[in-house]
């Protein structure tokens, strides 16, 4: 690391009083990302910045142990697992020693159940909304919508993983590379596992096709990660243009996980929202009992995992699917439909409306584009030669740390104000959220008419009910001849009593846009799920007692997600 990179992190820190993630990325274990982050924070302290280990995995490693001497560690919170003694991470501790900035390794790691966060990158989170700085390291192999590509091409199932906002949030991302004969050399060594595991890590995991195939999708990764911020950061580049992206959802779907993962990775690369569709049918609703339980039970874990991909959830029933998958791409200024392929159909499923749902909205949509996804067995690796592939990527490597600022997004200050921020303490009917939400729309001089703007919301939740959205319900509206768009916020402390929805609803949006502007309506809906999907935000939310300390909660949000361009040029 160049003094240069290091001095943008310390000036970042120094004039924040958020705090700032930065992440040592590699593409294994041994590349060097334990000892980069000691160092900064080694250097940090000798630029008189309180900087304190929170949790190192040395693995007995000399050279590691020796460099943590030189600062202080935070002790390990001690605890029993299935009879065996096991130390984790102290968040309380941390939080009480206060540092300016914290190291934290491994920042994939599984907490062990009881915790307080089930993953470490929660724990971070809760570090970072505290106002101290976290420095942490992580491998490629761990990110969600790599899980398939890395089982396809390694032979491994990674079963501790993080969302890929995680990373993409990070307010610095540092590539350690190594070369994969360098790698095997220190593992030969005993510089990353003990003797007796050297030659089974060679002989398995560390084989020089498995490395160079890893090597190659962590500097893919970042070359993905430049661009999107490349892009974000571009005054013409219009987020919320006519060519989002949607993925449609089976409770039955063979590949469900796979195919959100894709398009995560297709949404990240185009820059754009994206959204994950269920379309119940009547058939559904009607089945037997445990059938219908069974595909309740499939779908919420499938939709859980879309939200945490970042994508906004929707339900609809229907009996015509592909109409409906039509009809939500009309209203959402859907550009991309991503289904999987239809699996084998008895024969008296061969008639009706959905008898073929991807060949019928090939055949129907009109100036969208239709991606049937087939999930192989094997996904295909690139035959390109890891070497080349780093020396053309160099160049943009190199400019990571000067591009890897949080970037300026539009804010829901921008539609909101305290005026429209109801707070329910008790259970809460759906009725009387939506009309009390639509009151403070009419007491706004946004709309004119209470019976009316109730009635094209209910119009629209019969469509599809927008409360099942894993904790969030967006109802949304777009008015003829309306001059702006507005946005009422429920925070339902005890849930909505008559939601469909298993997670208890925590926060409701109603959006009201122009239909002259449709594109407004697509950017509040991504403003939103990002709101929801803050857990920090959202457990400040929740402990608001007044709209005023609710509004104070997300404007201070808003400004600590803005950039500190000063800091990283």
């Amino acid at each position: 690391m160049t003094e240069d990179k290091a001095d943008a992190f310390l000036r970042m820190i120094r004039r924040s009083q958020y705090g700032r993630l930065k992440v040592y990325l590699g593409y294994c274990a041994g590349v060097g990302k334990t000892y980069q982050m000691l160092a900064e924070g080694l250097r940090l302290r000798s630029e008189g910045i309180d900087a304190v280990i929170g949790l190192l995995e040395a693995h007995g490693r000399t050279e590691i142990l020796k460099l943590a001497k030189g600062l202080e560690t935070v002790h390990k919170r001690r605890c029993e697992y299935h009879g065996v003694a096991v130390e984790e991470m102290d968040v309380d501790a941390i939080l009480a020693r206060k540092p300016k900035v914290v190291l934290i390794d491994e920042l994939a790691h599984t907490n062990i159940p009881d915790s307080k966060n089930p993953k470490r990158y929660q724990d971070i989170q809760d570090i970072l909304a505290a106002g101290i700085h976290v420095v942490t390291t992580m491998n490629i192999q761990h990110l969600e919508t790599l899980f398939n590509i890395v089982e396809n091409v390694v032979g491994v199932k990674v079963l501790e993983r993080i969302p890929d906002s995680v990373l993409a949030d990070a307010d610095q991302i540092v590539d350690v590379d190594l070369t994969t004969e360098d790698l095997r050399k220190r593992l030969k060594e005993g510089k990353i596992y003990p003797s007796d595991q050297v030659e089974t890590a060679l002989a398995n995991f560390f084989t020089p096709s498995n490395l160079e195939k890893l090597r190659e999708l962590a500097l893919r990764e970042l070359v993905s990660q430049i661009d999107l911020r490349r892009r974000e950061i571009s005054e013409d580049e219009n987020p919320a243009a006519a060519d989002q992206i949607m993925v449609c959802l089976s409770s039955r779907g063979p590949n469900s996980e796979k195919l959100l993962r894709y398009a995560s990775r297709l949404a990240g690369k185009l820059n754009r929202n994206w959204y994950a569709v269920y379309v119940q049918t009547p058939q559904e609703e009607i089945a037997s009992e445990d059938s219908r339980n069974q595909a309740l039970t499939l779908i919420s874990k499938t939709l859980s995992l879309a939200k945490q991909l970042g994508a906004v959830v929707f339900t609809y029933k229907g009996e015509d699917i592909p109409n409906t998958i039509l009809r939500f791409a009309k209203e959402y200024r859907v550009g991309h439909i991503i289904i999987g392929k239809s699996p084998a159909r008895p024969f008296w499923k061969r008639f009706g409306p959905n008898k073929n749902i991807p060949e019928t909205l090939v055949k129907n949509a009109k100036g969208v584009s239709v991606v049937i996804f087939d999930a192989p067995e094997k996904e295909p690796v690139p035959e390109k030669k890891t070497n080349k592939v780093v020396q053309e990527m160099a160049p943009l490597i190199a400019g990571t740390e000067q591009l890897s600022a949080r970037l300026f997004r539009p804010g829901m200050g921008k539609y909101l104000s305290q005026d429209r921020i109801v707070i329910w303490n008790e259970l809460v009917k759906k009725e009387t959220v939506l009309r009390a939400l639509a009151e403070r729309a009419v007491k706004n001089k946004i709309v004119n008419d209470t019976e009316a703007l109730m009635d094209a919301v209910m119009k629209r939740e019969e469509l599809g009910s927008t409360f099942f959205n894993e904790g969030m319900a967006l109802p949304h509206v777009r008015i003829n001849g309306l001059q702006q768009a507005a946005v009422a916020i429920g925070l339902t402390k005890q849930g909505v009593m008559d939601s469909s929805a298993e997670k208890a609803i925590e926060i409701v949006f109603l959006i009201i846009s122009p239909a002259q502007t449709p594109n407004v309506q697509i950017e509040i809906l991504s403003l939103a799920s990002r709101i929801a999907q803050n857990r920090h935000l959202m457990q400040n939310l929740m402990a608001a007692q007044a709209p005023d300390i609710a509004m104070k909660a997300i404007q201070d949000w808003e400004a600590a997600d803005k950039p500190d361009l000063e800091a990283n040029l």
